[in-house]
């Protein structure tokens, strides 16, 4: 256990507090809803930065944060869902895509972190929810942009899987054939 997970764990902790204030359907229960979101979402960069800066990049950290990136994600949108803000077909898609990949990578002997369209597909989620918990007009639009990404991103994702080689494991090749 070291600082980026425990911050990654921390986010975690954030979810209950974003779907109490979702239930409420008030706009103090909005207002506690999206400050919990935005602050766990914040957290998101915080634990990758002091990973990446400090050398503490981890197995672990690298299967619980996408994890824990998937129930941010989708515990706010199955409660907009329920409270009919957004379409149970999006959300379908998202979820279709988030479980397809989260077993794919299952089975995978080197866990792999994000790529540029999994962090593009984190980020434009992020910001779709954070417009539709208070209902703010642009929280739409992004949210069918996030889909798209988000189908993209899984696409990518196995696309680059069968014909890139990981650079990481390219690396360790290299350094150990010379």
């Amino acid at each position: 256990m070291n600082l980026p997970t425990a911050i990654t764990l921390l986010r975690l902790a954030g979810i209950p507090f974003i779907l109490l204030g979702l239930s409420w359907g008030s706009p103090r229960g909005e207002r506690l809803a999206f400050w919990a979101f935005l602050l766990a979402a914040a957290t998101d960069w915080l634990d990758g930065y002091l990973a990446r800066r400090y050398g503490l990049v981890t197995d672990v950290g690298k299967f619980l944060d996408p994890l824990v990136d998937k129930l941010l994600v989708l515990a706010p949108l199955l409660s907009l869902l329920e409270l009919g803000r957004i379409p149970a077909w999006g959300v379908f898609l998202i979820v279709g895509r988030e479980l397809a990949i989260a077993g794919w990578r299952v089975n995978q002997t080197h866990i792999r972190g994000a790529n540029l369209w999994g962090k593009a597909k984190t980020v434009t989620q992020i910001l779709a929810i954070a417009l539709l918990i208070p209902g703010w007009p642009m929280g739409i639009p992004c949210f069918w942009l996030a889909v798209v990404l988000t189908l993209l991103s899984g696409l990518m994702y196995l696309r680059n899987d069968h014909t890139e080689p990981d650079p990481i494991s390219r690396l360790d090749k290299e350094s150990t054939s010379a």
